[in-house]
C-alpha cells in the first residue's frame, strides 16, 4: 500500500467496508452491490480505482479512465486484484488478455510461489478464464523446463505412492521368496508399476471424475460464482489484497506444489496441469518400465530352498547343489551321539548283582533286575532319538527334493507368463503415453 490511510480514517473505514460488501456479492452472486459505492478517491493508493473499474466492468460500462488511474498507481496490484475477483464471480471471460500476465509475474524453480501466482494458476486450472487462461499457465511452466531439473521417482512416487515392496506373480505364488530375487524381481515390479501410473494418469485425464469432483466449477458459461470452492485461496488472496486478509501462510516451491497436485484426492483440475508439465518426465520412466518387463527370465538360477541355495537348471535342479544340500540335512539333523556309557554301567552292575545274588539275599537280585531294566530303558530311548533324527533327516531331503523340483516347474511357469507381461506392458506403456499426450485440455 503506497498511501498512508490513517490521514483519512473515514475514508479507509467506507473504503474497506465497500471492498468487504463487494468481494461477498461477488463470490455469493457473481455482481456487484446494488448500492453504488460511497467511497472517495486516496491519493496514489490503487484500490479505489481498481473498485470503480470492477464496478464499471460488472455494469458493462468503459472502465479505462479508472482502470489507468490504479494501474498508475500499482499494476500489477490492479492486475491481479480485476483477475481474481471476476474469477470468483464466474466472470473470468471479461479479463484484457494482458492483464494475466501483469498480475502473474515470472515463475521460477528458484522462488517459492506467490500467494497470487498459486491463486491465479487454481483459477485458470479450473476454467474461470477459458481456454486461454489455461494454455497461459502452461506456458508459463512449460517455459521452466522443469523435467531437466527433476527426479523421475520423486514424479512417480507422487503419482502412485505406497508401492509393494515386493511384487508377486501368479507362476510364483508357492515360491514368494523367488519373487525377491532380482532377476525374477525387477521384471515383475516394473509391469506392476507401469499399470499402476497408466491406471493413475487414465483417473486425472477422466472428463467425468473432475465433473463430479469439482463442487464450484468456474466454467465462463454459467458464470458461477466462487462461494463454495474446496480451495479459498484466491478469496483469501482478494482479502488480503484489500487489507481485511490476516498475515498470509508459508509459501511453497513449485516443484512441490507440482507433486501435491499429482498426488491421489488432489483436485483434478490441478492435477491435469501437473500431469502436463510432468509428461516428459513419465514417457521416460514409461519407457524404462517398459525395457524391464521385457527382460528374459534366466535359463539357470539359485533358490533358497530350506535354506539351502539350490542351483536350478531348465531341465531339473542342479545334482551338486542338491547333493550338498542333503548332506548339509543329514549333518544337522543327525545330533552326533557317544556311546551309552550310563547304560552299559547299569548292565556291568547289574550283571554283577545277580552274580553275588547268588550267594548273597534276594534283596541284591533285585537291586540287579532295577539296574538292567533301566539301562534297557535308556537303550531304547536313545534309539528312538536316533529314529526320529533319521525320519526328520528323510523328511527334509524329500521335502527339499519337492520344493526343487516345484520351483523348476515355477520357473517355467514364470518363463509362459513373461510374454504375457512383456505384451501387457507394451499396451500400458502405448496408453501411457496416449494419455499424457492428451493433456489438460482432457480433463476441461
Amino acid at each position: 500500500m503506497s498511501t498512508d490511510l490513517t490521514a483519512s480514517p473515514p475514508a479507509a473505514t467506507e473504503l474497506h467496508r465497500y471492498a468487504e460488501a463487494l468481494l461477498a456479492h461477488l463470490a455469493a452472486k457473481g455482481t456487484a452491490p446494488p448500492a453504488a459505492p460511497s467511497f472517495s478517491d486516496v491519493s496514489g493508493y490503487w484500490l479505489p480505482p481498481a473498485l470503480e473499474a470492477l464496478v464499471a466492468l460488472l455494469a458493462g460500462d468503459d472502465p479505462l479512465e479508472p482502470l489507468s488511474r490504479a494501474a498508475g498507481r500499482d499494476q500489477q496490484q490492479t492486475a491481479l486484484f480485476l483477475c481474481l475477483a471476476l474469477a470468483v464471480s464466474g466472470q473470468g471471460s471479461r479479463i484484457h488478455a494482458s492483464w494475466l500476465g501483469t498480475a502473474f509475474g515470472e515463475l521460477s524453480l528458484d522462488r517459492p510461489v506467490t500467494h497470487g501466482q498459486r491463486s491465479l494458476w487454481l483459477a485458470a486450472a479450473r476454467g474461470a478464464y477459458g481456454p486461454a487462461g489455461k494454455i497461459f499457465v502452461l506456458r508459463k511452466l512449460d517455459a521452466l523446463a522443469v523435467q531437466e531439473h527433476a527426479d523421475p521417482q520423486q514424479w512417480v512416487q507422487a503419482l502412485v505412492p505406497g508401492e509393494p515392496a515386493v511384487v508377486v506373480p501368479p507362476s510364483l505364488a508357492d515360491f514368494p521368496e523367488m519373487a525377491e530375487i532380482p532377476e525374477l524381481a525387477r521384471p515383475a515390479v516394473a509391469a506392476a508399476r507401469l499399470a499402476r501410473l497408466r491406471g493413475r494418469c487414465a483417473e486425472i485425464t477422466s472428463a467425468r471424475q473432475t465433473e463430479h469432483d469439482s463442487p464450484a466449477p468456474l466454467d465462463n458459461n454459467p458464470a458461477t460464482p466462487a462461494a463454495n470452492w474446496a480451495e479459498d485461496e484466491p478469496l483469501a488472496v482478494l482479502r488480503t489484497l484489500i487489507g481485511q486478509g490476516g498475515p498470509s501462510g508459508p509459501m511453497a516451491s513449485l516443484t512441490s506444489y507440482l507433486l501435491d497436485d499429482l498426488r491421489p484426492g488432489a483436485d483434478p483440475h490441478l492435477a491435469a496441469i501437473a500431469l502436463h508439465v510432468a509428461a516428459p518426465i513419465l514417457r521416460g520412466v514409461s519407457e524404462e518400465l517398459e525395457a524391464d518387463s521385457r527382460l528374459e527370465p534366466p535359463a539357470t538360477l539359485t533358490v533358497p530352498l530350506l535354506g539351502h541355495r539350490i542351483h536350478l537348471r531348465p531341465e531339473g535342479p542342479d545334482q551338486a547343489s542338491l547333493a550338498a544340500a542333503e548332506e548339509s540335512i543329514v549333518t544337522e539333523g543327525m545330533i552326533p551321539r557317544g556311546r551309552p556309557w550310563a547304560a552299559l554301567v547299569l548292565i556291568v552292575a547289574g550283571v554283577a548283582c545277580l552274580a553275588g545274588a547268588a550267594l548273597s539275599t534276594r534283596l541284591l537280585a533285585a537291586a540287579a533286575v532295577a539296574m538292567i531294566g533301566l539301562a534297557g530303558w535308556q537303550l531304547w530311548q536313545r534309539r528312538k532319538l536316533v529314529d526320529a533324527d533319521a525320519r526328520y533327516v528323510a523328511g527334509q531331503v524329500n521335502e527339499l527334493k519337492e520344493l526343487a523340483e516345484g520351483a523348476v516347474w515355477a520357473l517355467h511357469a514364470y518363463a509362459r507368463e513373461a510374454e504375457d507381461r512383456a505384451k501387457q506392458a507394451g499396451e500400458d506403456a502405448t496408453e501411457l503415453t496416449r494419455l499424457i499426450r492428451r493433456g489438460p485440455r482432457a480433463a476441461h
